[in-house]
């Protein structure tokens, strides 16, 4: 077995004054292979180590630059000259179009190289067999203390030197770290060479096999071979040849109540209004009345069409007959239709349709009041005022 290489000598000091003093004496002393160790960033540290500016900064700029080349350059070939596009009258480079794209492109590579630069080249990470990692003094200097590693491959690296300038430093635990042994497995032998070309052409074999016979074997083809008809393509199973099928005549969906007066031309249907005459209410009702009623009946039922020369003008809903009509009479009209007036039943819902309902009420009311009820509105208007 060979011998176990070394890396350094590490100390440990107590506080961020210790140091900093330390790293400080360590450069005087000419040391150029060492570093320091803190559980937070030390504040004068970099001065107290003599450290140059970092060149980081030069891989951030290039890459930067890069970037904002790379967009300005790439969105005028793809809109000025591969697939012109004049939009809104912008000329074919449009650059304050293009400075968003530009800056985001700048700032990403930019930030991205910064890392990957820092940790890769700067930092040599990943780095799993750093001697330092899993040893005391680097625990140490994790939790609550400082420290100092001088490398052996230093020039002027001296096993005993370095310990009496540790130990003059006041420093503690002064101990050896040794490079780790580097286990060799060869795997370029017969055995392994002959594992490695069974296991390939297994992999192969089994990819080859599933994906080009198995998926065609029945009951593996059902993701293929559906019973099944395009949307608006013709069908083959149907004499009419039509692949879209009307439901069963008599199918109800779920949660729907069918009609059950649907067809009927009864005068007088027995239904009641379900709903609350609530402000709600009204104002559901008013809203589906104007946008469903109203181009025919008016704004306030009187039968002053909009589509005049069109179709003929519907009855005054403030007639005495409408005014006589039970609920059921007007919902019946909107469900099921009457005369040229076709069923609205699939463009309101039921709650819609009785809504409207009471909003035809509060029309009617309001337009037929009696004098008591006039002078009652206007005393509880005023009451409302004085409040």
């Amino acid at each position: 077995m060979s011998e176990r290489k070394l890396f350094g000598l590490t100390a440990l000091f107590q506080t961020p004054d210790e140091i900093i003093h330390a790293a400080a004496k360590v450069h005087e002393a000419g040391y150029k292979k060492y570093d320091v160790h803190t559980p937070y960033p030390v504040h004068g540290m970099d001065a107290a180590m003599k450290l140059k500016p970092s060149n980081l900064g030069f891989v951030t700029l290039i890459f930067g630059l890069f970037g904002a080349a790379f967009a300005l350059l790439f969105m005028y070939w793809a809109m000025s000259k591969d697939y012109p596009m004049i939009i809104g009258g912008k000329p074919f480079f449009a650059l304050p179009a293009f400075i968003p794209i530009t800056f985001e492109v700048t700032v990403l590579l930019a930030t991205l190289a910064t890392v990957i630069g820092m940790l890769t080249f700067y930092f040599k990470f990943p780095n799993n067999s750093q001697p330092l990692h899993d040893t005391p003094y680097m625990k140490a200097v994790s939790s609550d203390k400082y420290g100092v590693c001088i490398e052996a491959n230093d020039e002027l690296f001296d096993p005993e030197k370095v310990r009496n300038l540790f130990k003059e430093l006041n420093g503690q635990n002064i101990s050896e770290v040794y490079f780790p042994i580097v286990e060799t497995f060869k795997i370029f032998e017969p055995k392994y060479l002959t594992l490695l070309v069974v296991v390939a052409l297994l992999t192969s074999a089994t990819t080859y096999l599933t994906l080009n016979k198995l998926l065609y074997i029945t009951p593996f083809t059902w993701l293929m071979q559906q019973d099944r008809v395009n949307v608006q393509s013709r069908s083959t199973f149907y004499a009419d040849g039509f692949g879209m099928r009307n439901p069963v005549e008599g199918t109800v969906a779920r949660g729907f109540i069918p009609y059950e007066y649907k067809g009927l031309a009864a005068p007088v249907v027995p239904l009641s209004n379900p709903l609350m005459p609530s402000s709600e209410v009204l104002k559901l009702g008013k809203k589906r009345f104007l946008t469903f009623c109203s181009p025919c009946h008016g704004n306030y039922g009187d039968g002053d069409s909009r589509l005049r020369g069109q179709f003929p003008n519907p009855p005054s809903l403030h007639s005495e007959k409408v005014r006589g009509w039970q609920d059921g009479n007007i919902y019946h009209v909107i469900t099921n239709g009457q005369n040229i007036m076709p069923s609205y039943a699939s463009q309101l819902s039921r709650d819609e349709r009785w809504a409207i309902i009471h909003y035809i009420r509060a029309l009617q009311k309001a337009k037929n009041a009696s004098p008591s009820e006039i002078i009652e509105a206007k005393k509880e208007t005023s009451s409302n005022v004085a409040q």
